[in-house]
């Protein structure tokens, strides 16, 4: 029997939120062979200035699944809906459970700080769920064994909307995905959720939601001073996560991987990271 490849699991807020910010990476990980998985907590419920929140919750699932299958990944329900992503032992219990049953070797999820809560209680249920992937006496829900305790879990936080804090302040990455090559394929995942440009457009003043997740690859490629189009990322400590410090993503991409050398230097002055 073949072994299993490694896998990789995004954990975001909302359907779409996954393309804006962490399908390339997730397509440049299938390229080298991994195993990618999907989930978006919540239904994207409220979504829509013109149907009502079930009608809503099921186009934004469709979408999604079919975003998913355009990007190759295995696809997880929602569990929670929008503005009630709340960091509680109910969503940290369920979110395990696909953890445990995914097994992945990387998490990817949010920016611990962000513009909206969604996104940020996305981040901190991610974490604490990967941080139970070990830990026994910690009940998932569903009910599913802990993972072996030497099997570790990288964490990496993707960039947040905007390359800024809730409260403007700028956010560098800390390493970089060069994701040109796949920039078509992401583009084509993103273009699923049709549904979302009349939204968007009304509640947030985006007249394009494509060209705003361009803009923003375009902008943290110039971050990095080599690729034409980029995501960013910052690397979680490994402590209570994995045995020993990994990056994963750097062995897995190879070339197409940069690290910030700038960031790396701050990682020694705690206050000037943000």
């Amino acid at each position: 029997m073949p072994a299993r490849p490694p896998c990789a699991l995004a954990i975001a807020a909302h359907p779409d939120d996954i393309e804006y910010v962490m399908a390339g990476t997730l397509l440049k990980l299938k390229q080298a062979g991994w195993e990618i998985h999907y989930l978006n907590l919540s239904s994207g419920n409220c979504g829509s200035t013109t149907t009502n929140r079930a009608e809503t919750a099921k186009v934004r699932r469709f979408e999604a699944m079919r975003a998913a299958a355009i990007l190759g990944a295995i696809y997880h329900e929602s569990i929670a809906d929008d503005l009630e992503i709340i960091y509680s032992v109910e969503l940290v219990r369920q979110v395990a459970a696909v953890i445990r049953k995914a097994a992945p070797q990387v998490v990817l999820t949010h920016s611990p700080q962000d513009y909206m809560e969604d996104h940020t209680e996305t981040s901190r249920i991610a974490v604490t769920a990967a941080f139970a992937h070990g830990v026994p006496n910690f009940d998932s829900d569903p009910p599913r064994p802990a993972l072996d305790s030497g099997h570790g879990i990288t964490i990496y936080h993707a960039m947040p909307h905007g390359l800024c804090n809730g409260l403007r302040q700028k956010i560098r990455p800390g390493a970089y995905v060069d994701v040109a090559d796949v920039h078509a394929v992401k583009m084509q995942a993103l273009t699923a959720h049709a549904s979302q440009q009349n939204w968007l457009q009304a509640s947030q003043g985006m007249n394009s939601f494509l060209q705003v997740m361009e803009d923003m690859s375009r902008e943290v490629g110039r971050l990095s001073g080599q690729f034409e189009l980029a995501e960013g990322w910052r690397r979680h400590s490994h402590h209570g996560f994995s045995p020993v410090e990994d990056d994963p993503l750097a062995r897995a991409l190879g070339a197409s991987w940069l690290i910030d050398q700038l960031y790396e230097t701050q990682l020694t002055q705690p206050a000037a990271l943000l």
